[in-house]
């Protein structure tokens, strides 16, 4: 369970972007850094009683870096405003698809799939919905599934991509750059003690998709 003064140290530290704030509130950045590290083994205990595929997960390996890179950035503001744990077999570094947990006060959501795969990844996850469509269109019509995600989104092509008809039933899907499934949850339910119960519900009812996917590059 999270403890409010993370979302606390988030909300601060909004406000106060910049490092002579954070060098002299560097303890609240350690306590909310260790309270969402605990957090993110919780996630990881619970998706294992129906992934295997993430024991032994280390959340130091899912959790990024709290420090911008803004070498490229007009915005250059050093420090990222949220947490984010990458629930993956092999850590946020891992190629596969996996779960997420996105902190950040009144923008908190769980998500999960592929973003951005690389063209080699992205091909055979066309070739695999178009040719596994009914499959893949029982997965996400699941009630379960609708219930927290809906539908899955990403940036699109214009048009189906070469190599695929543009009147196949899945060519929606096929325009798809990234296949994310995505669910927002409010601060109030983050901070409650059903969270773990909830995280649990709405992570089991993306495996499918996760694991179609994998299946699939």
């Amino acid at each position: 369970m999270l403890q409010k003064s993370t979302l606390d140290f988030l909300k601060k530290l909004k406000k106060n972007n910049n490092r002579e704030w954070f060098n002299s509130n560097k303890q609240l950045y350690e306590d909310a850094r260790y309270d969402f590290e605990k957090f993110a083994g919780e996630l990881i205990d619970v998706i294992t009683k129906f992934d295997k595929s993430l024991l032994g997960l280390d959340p130091k390996d899912c959790m990024f870096r709290i420090y911008r890179d803004v070498r490229f950035s007009k915005d250059k503001s050093p420090y990222k405003t949220n947490m984010g744990a990458v629930l993956y077999e092999g850590g946020r570094k891992s190629p596969k698809a996996g779960y997420y947990f996105h902190l950040s006060p009144g923008e908190c959501f769980y998500a999960g799939g592929l973003y951005m795969p690389q063209p080699d990844q992205l091909t055979a996850l066309r070739r695999a919905v178009y040719t596994k469509f009914g499959g893949f269109e029982k997965i996400l019509k699941n009630k379960e599934f609708k219930k927290y995600f809906g539908d899955i989104e990403g940036e699109k092509l214009k048009t189906t991509p070469k190599g695929f008809p543009k009147e196949h039933a899945s060519s929606e899907y096929l325009k798809l750059k990234s296949y994310i499934a995505y669910s927002e949850v409010d601060d109030e339910k983050v901070l409650s003690k059903s969270i773990l119960d909830y995280s649990s519900k709405v992570f089991k009812s993306m495996k499918p998709f996760i694991d179609f996917l994998n299946e699939s590059i």
